[in-house]
């Protein structure tokens, strides 16, 4: 059985997903762009700034359907400018440090709305 996860205190989904899907214990969190929930705009240009809010995004999506980053297990981080994975990691470091779930990090070419970074995770129960 699976639930479809959809919280105001994220970014709507910008295509044809769900912020999150939950299936036997585990939910599965689609990749968060850096946009403030209520305005949907960019937080910033700078890239430790679009970090924290992508992380924050996650952290609200996981929250709504009552996990905490402290579950997660698996993170995939994909940045415009691998330059940026320093800065990236400082402020990862902040959100899951004490959890280091496993993590892949790519450069992309492109990401929606030509932001720097997205972040998606699962976490589990």
């Amino acid at each position: 059985m699976k639930r479809v996860i959809q919280t105001e205190n994220a970014p709507a989904a910008l295509g044809p997903y769900s912020q999150a899907i939950e299936a036997n214990g585990t939910i599965y969190v689609s990749g968060q762009v850096p946009f403030i929930p209520a305005t949907m705009t960019l937080v910033s240009e700078e890239i430790q700034a679009q970090t924290k809010q992508s992380l924050e995004n996650v952290k609200a999506i996981l929250e709504s359907a009552g996990y905490s980053l402290n579950d997660v297990v698996k993170a995939t981080v994909f940045i415009k400018n691998m330059d940026d994975f320093a800065k990236v990691n400082e402020v990862y470091n902040e959100y899951l440090g004490n959890v280091k779930p496993a993590r892949a990090c790519v450069e992309v070419a492109r990401l929606p709305k030509d932001v720097k970074v997205e972040i998606e995770v699962v976490a589990v129960k």
